[in-house]
């Protein structure tokens, strides 16, 4: 640090009169790329040993408001750095990395100078072997250590590298990021002064060579060379910035340069031409105006730099500069006081500091500097819509952000759903700006966004947004729509909900077992049949599902049951039935008769072969016919059997002693033998009723009834008698 100070102080003017030199900018540690969540302090210099009082620190072009020597930064970015002793730093691009493995460069990089390169991964135990890349093209291999290039000051090549790793027994290759060389000059182009810069014919004039050196480099030795015109002037190359012309002439109003070069490496440059004037009414008052005016020009639009000086003689050499260019942006010589220089096309990084210089050989007079900025039209903006999943869900909140790329603020937004307008959002800063939406399945469409900042509306491409809507509850329908159905029938389940994207999935259930299940591919409802039996009673639903969130209808009860009787039958068996029961009460009435002589006669009572309560039948009942086959009940199948109390009675023959009758309907049984020649009758004959007689016995204890002996009695089949009765 002492040495530094020491040269500093022995190498008095050390940059070109009226012109500042660049400030330097220092990373500690010196890499220019580094992994997230590291720190690297960022350092800026002149060419003064005294300390500043405030820096001007850019972060990507924007001012910063620290103000300190140093700082420290997490975020990458462009960053750059002025004293009031200096102009603005070179940019130095600083890159924070997530990656696993990154290639990092040493900084500052002057021409001429090594540059080391250096592959570092986060754990470098797990690595085997390294290789450095230069355009693709492998440069060496080496194990965990560094390697030396040499690039030029233009060099454009990009650099990589490789790190093999190995844990437990795999291996893999992991690759870094692509780097690019900042080089920076080692010196800047010299500029020749001269001293005076107006000077008197006859007198003498010194003329400097200036350039400077960072302050890292030195202890590098320079020569410098001048000329006038093409003529050399002296005896070459010097040790020395300056040269001494002991008398100036009027003829010696020529151009004159210089050469700078550095001993070592022979890097040489040549500073821009100065022209000297001798003896010459200087100009002054010089003045730049632009047309249009400042604050009105549109980025693509030509600006025309108007300067003009207030006195002058003779020829007057006019030239255009900006700030931060070494070089002027144009030259005009006129036997005028003013001229003129257009720049066609104005882009946003022609923005800046503007000043023109005025000279008719007694030295350039400066103009005020003005600032240019440019109003950008916006450009094409690019509409992303955000969602909580991957699929659009009616009842969801998605953000359709609009973003310009490019464009002067403020950025107004609108927002589009099929061409309707949705809604609009101002971004006062420029970017982007967001919309919320709650869905609803009409929300489905092509969505996009215009940016107008009053220079141009552009509009975004067309983004489609499909919504998908859960299934509503479904509905479960029967066909027949009845509760109660016969063995044998076939019904439709069916199920359908009103609302819900497609594909649906089905289920059936019977009592909480699953039935069947079925797609529906394109929505609606699905059907499922059933072929009854009487094991099918219960209660029945179905429920329905596309993915987002399963809905379960309500139950529906069924009850199945077994045979039936049309009215027709009902009709026939109550003719029936009524002829009988004449029957049975003349055979009653002959038992009666009967038993009443034996009593008198002291005959013992026949063992009753069946006793019953006549409540017992009327409780019995019949359920229906089956569709199986017209089977019918017997005795032995009181769960078979039918309802029949409208085709039977109670009959009383008068006396206490009550016999009662019954009507019943089923198969011939092979005890009645007048049964036996008509079992070959098809099934459509009407069906053969039978009369039993039974009477309480006297002797009998109470409660207990004794069954006659049965006779059994055919119905002829008559449709048309029973009808018309």
């Amino acid at each position: 640090m002492l040495l530094w100070l020491l040269l500093l102080i022995l190498a008095p003017g050390q940059h070109p009169a009226g012109a500042l030199p660049k400030a330097l900018l220092l990373l500690k540690p010196p890499w220019s790329t580094t992994f997230k969540g590291e720190a690297v302090t960022l350092i800026c210099k002149d060419h003064h040993p005294l300390a500043q009082e405030s820096i001007s620190w850019y972060h990507n072009g924007r001012h910063l408001e620290n103000q300190s020597e140093k700082i420290k930064i997490k975020t990458s970015g462009y960053y750059s750095c002025k004293t009031q002793r200096s102009s603005l730093s070179n940019p130095v691009h600083v890159q924070f990395l997530t990656d696993w493995l990154i290639l990092q460069a040493s900084h500052p990089v002057f021409e001429g100078d090594p540059v080391v390169l250096r592959c570092r991964g986060k754990k470098e135990e797990e690595i085997m072997e390294k290789s450095y890349y230069k355009n693709k093209k492998i440069i060496q291999n080496h194990y965990n250590s560094n390697i030396t290039v040499y690039p030029p000051l233009d060099d454009d090549s990009t650099y990589h590298c490789t790190a093999s790793r190995e844990f437990l027994w795999y291996q893999w290759i992991e690759t870094s990021n692509s780097l690019k060389i900042q080089v920076q000059e080692l010196f800047p182009s010299p500029v020749l002064t001269a001293s005076p810069s107006q000077p008197i014919e006859g007198s003498p004039m010194t003329l400097k060579c200036e350039t400077w050196l960072p302050p890292q480099r030195t202890h590098i030795r320079l020569q410098f060379c001048f000329f006038k015109e093409n003529q050399l002037l002296g005896f070459g190359w010097s040790n020395s910035p300056e040269f001494h012309i002991p008398t100036m002439w009027s003829e010696d109003s020529v151009a004159y340069w210089c050469l700078a070069r550095t001993t070592t490496s022979r890097i040489m440059k040549t500073s821009p031409r100065s022209q000297i004037h001798v003896q010459r009414i200087p100009v002054s008052d010089v003045n730049l105006e632009t047309e249009p005016p400042v604050g009105q020009l549109i980025e693509g639009e030509d600006l025309v730099l108007i300067c003009s000086a207030a006195e002058g003689t003779g020829t007057v050499m006019f030239s255009w500069h900006r700030e931060g260019l070494e070089r002027s942006l144009g030259r005009k010589t006129r036997r005028a006081l003013s001229a003129e220089l257009r720049i066609a096309s104005m882009r946003e990084q022609n923005a800046g500091r503007y000043y023109c210089a005025a000279d008719n050989m007694d030295g350039p007079i400066l103009s005020k500097r003005i600032r240019i900025t440019l109003r950008i039209p916006v450009s094409r903006p690019v509409l992303t819509v955000r969602m909580p999943w991957a699929q659009a869900v009616e009842g969801h909140v998605v953000e359709l952000l609009c973003e310009a790329q490019r464009g002067s603020p403020p950025i107004l937004y609108r927002f589009y759903h099929e061409g309707d307008a949705l809604g609009n959002s101002l971004a006062p800063s420029g970017g982007g700006a967001s919309f919320n939406l709650s869905l609803t399945a009409e929300h489905s469409g092509n969505y996009s966004c215009e940016a107008n900042n009053s220079l141009g509306v552009q509009r975004s491409e067309v983004v489609s947004l499909s919504i998908m809507v859960p299934v509503s509850r479904p509905v479960f329908t029967l066909n027949p729509a009845v509760a109660q159905i016969m063995v044998g029938d076939v019904l439709e389940l069916r199920c359908e909900v009103q609302r819900g994207s497609p594909p649906i999935l089905y289920w059936f259930y019977h009592e909480d077992v699953i039935l069947e299940n079925t797609s529906a591919p394109f929505g609606g409802g699905a059907s499922f049949n059933l072929s009854l039996t009487t094991e099918h009673s219960g209660n029945y639903s179905c429920g329905a599902d596309n993915g987002l969130g399963a809905q379960r209808s309500e139950a529906v009860s069924l009850n199945v049951t077994g045979l039936f009787m049309n009215k027709v039958t009902h009709i026939t068996v109550g003719v029936f039935g009524w002829l009988l029961s004449m029957l049975g009460l003349a055979a009653t009435a002959a038992l009666v008769g009967r038993f009443r002589s034996q009593r008198k006669s002291g005959g013992a009572a026949a063992p009753a072969a069946h006793r019953s309560n006549p409540n017992e039948y009327q409780k019995s009942s019949w359920s229906g016919p089956s569709r199986t086959g017209p089977q019918w009940p017997t005795h032995s199948e009181p769960s078979a059997l039918m309802e029949l109390q409208p085709m039977y009675s109670n009959v009383s023959p008068g006396d206490d002693n009550l016999v009662y009758s019954k009507i019943q309907s089923g198969q011939h049984r092979e005890r009645c033998p007048a049964h036996s020649a008509r079992t070959q009758q098809k099934a459509e004959e009407p069906v053969v009723i039978y009369s039993e007689v039974k009477k309480a016995h006297p002797d009998g204890p109470a409660g207990q009834n004794q069954e006659a002996a049965a006779d059994c009695y055919e119905n002829v089949p008559c449709m048309s008698l029973a009808l018309g009765y």
